[in-house]
């Protein structure tokens, strides 16, 4: 009997549809939801990620006030631009595309942009919030996954739930979004300190796995009918394609939909979820602007 497959495609469609019946709403009372999208340099996949963005953006009725810079941009020039933004009351968020050249601290870059525009949710003062179970701006991925286990009615109250993966944006943020009570699960953290991760894979109820590296859980890793979210994005080469490349999560997908419940598959899983809830965040983040007026 074969997995479920999780169709992240057709979950973001539909949120990206409510908030775009949102978003027609607050133009009738003037209001355009306005985000800007920071890309620094010409790398592939930010390329990729950001054409996606903005496709969303439009999708949405929203405005692209996207900016493409130059790689040999500095940093004190990508923070004036960040701080022109952040006083832009018509700019309702910021998000700047990581990964960043190298001459570039994103640290500090991250904790330039207002908290109030931080759609991404990776500002420090977002995070706290989160970590307080205050209502905030939340990381899209680690929020499209929860959203995706809602609507799919798969349980988490009382569920067993190993993350794999500690990254600041996926598995710290995924870990404490379902130590919430609004989830109430019990949730292990596994990462590359961890021995034997095949022990603590297969008591999972629902397995998250954000590893980065292909084939970090097969088959025999996973308890029979478990839930199985895969995060990974892997671009692996192959000459039938017209990209030279296909990509693949970091799950065995053939093997493991063998014996999972549910499974997200790569792509068309967990990555338009992504871009799902950048919009809803930037729709957030204007009906707040418009409230506090």
């Amino acid at each position: 009997m074969s997995a479920t497959i999780i169709d992240g495609f057709a979950i973001a469609e539909q949120v990206k549809s409510r908030v775009a019946d949102k978003v027609s709403l607050l133009k009738e009372k003037g209001i355009v939801p306005c985000l800007a999208v920071i890309l620094v340099g010409k790398n592939p996949a930010s390329v990729s990620y950001v054409t996606g963005k903005r496709k969303a953006l439009a999708q949405a009725g929203m405005e692209d006030r996207s900016l493409e810079l130059p790689e040999s941009t500095t940093e004190q020039k990508l923070l004036s631009i960040i701080d022109d933004l952040n006083r832009d009351d018509r700019v309702h968020g910021i998000l700047v595309q990581l990964p960043l050249p190298a001459h570039i601290n994103a640290e500090n870059v991250t904790n330039a942009i207002a908290p109030s525009k931080d759609v991404d949710g990776f500002h420090p003062y977002n995070i706290g919030k989160m970590f307080a179970g205050k209502k905030g701006f939340l990381p899209c991925t680690p929020h499209g996954i929860c959203v995706l286990l809602k609507t799919m009615n798969i349980k988490t109250e009382g569920a067993h739930v190993v993350v794999v993966g500690r990254s600041a944006i996926v598995g710290k943020p995924m870990a404490l979004l379902l130590l919430q009570k609004e989830y109430n699960a019990t949730v292990t953290v596994c990462h590359t300190g961890t021995n034997d991760l095949a022990s603590f894979t297969r008591t999972a109820d629902i397995l998250i796995v954000a590893s980065g590296h292909i084939n970090t859980v097969t088959k025999d890793m996973v308890k029979p009918g478990a839930t199985v979210i895969d995060v990974g994005v892997n671009r692996i080469p192959d000459s039938t394609k017209k990209s030279g490349f296909r990509l693949c999560g970091d799950v065995d997908f053939e093997g493991v939909k063998e014996v999972a419940g549910y499974i997200t598959p790569v792509p068309r899983g967990v990555g338009p979820m992504t871009i799902a809830m950048l919009i809803y965040n930037t729709l957030e983040a204007a009906e707040t602007l418009h409230e506090s007026v």
